[in-house]
């Protein structure tokens, strides 16, 4: 885990950061599309610009990174902390995304989220 104090912070949507560069997807969540959801894939329902504004809301203070690991699109997965606050289970309790268990390499946001 590397904390950042002063990092640049962009949220790309909600479950997608860039930090200094990096793009991060958040382990175990899936969140509203901002564009639509293109034909042929499920996508979860609601306001894709709500719930990066809700992401974006919690961005301030110190940012730790957990890395696990890369997805298919060579975005790096994390578990992302402001302070101690995991932003992931938080966008859970918002509403604002879904559990994915199968994106949660070994069910680390489903214990984290207890």
């Amino acid at each position: 885990m590397f904390a950042l104090a002063l990092a640049a912070v962009t949220v790309v949507d909600g479950d997608t950061l860039r930090i200094d560069g990096e793009r991060i997807r958040l382990l175990g969540i899936d969140a509203p599309e901002i564009h639509g959801c293109r034909p042929g894939r499920v996508c979860v329902p609601g306001d894709g610009n709500a719930s990066k504004r809700s992401l974006q809301g919690m961005m301030g203070g110190r940012i730790s990174v957990q890395r696990v690991g890369q997805d298919r699109y060579g975005r790096t997965l994390a578990q992302v902390y402001v302070g101690e606050r995991n932003v992931a289970c938080e966008q859970l309790r918002r509403g604002q995304a879904q559990y994915v268990a199968k994106w949660d390499n070994g069910g680390r946001l489903a214990k984290e989220c207890r």
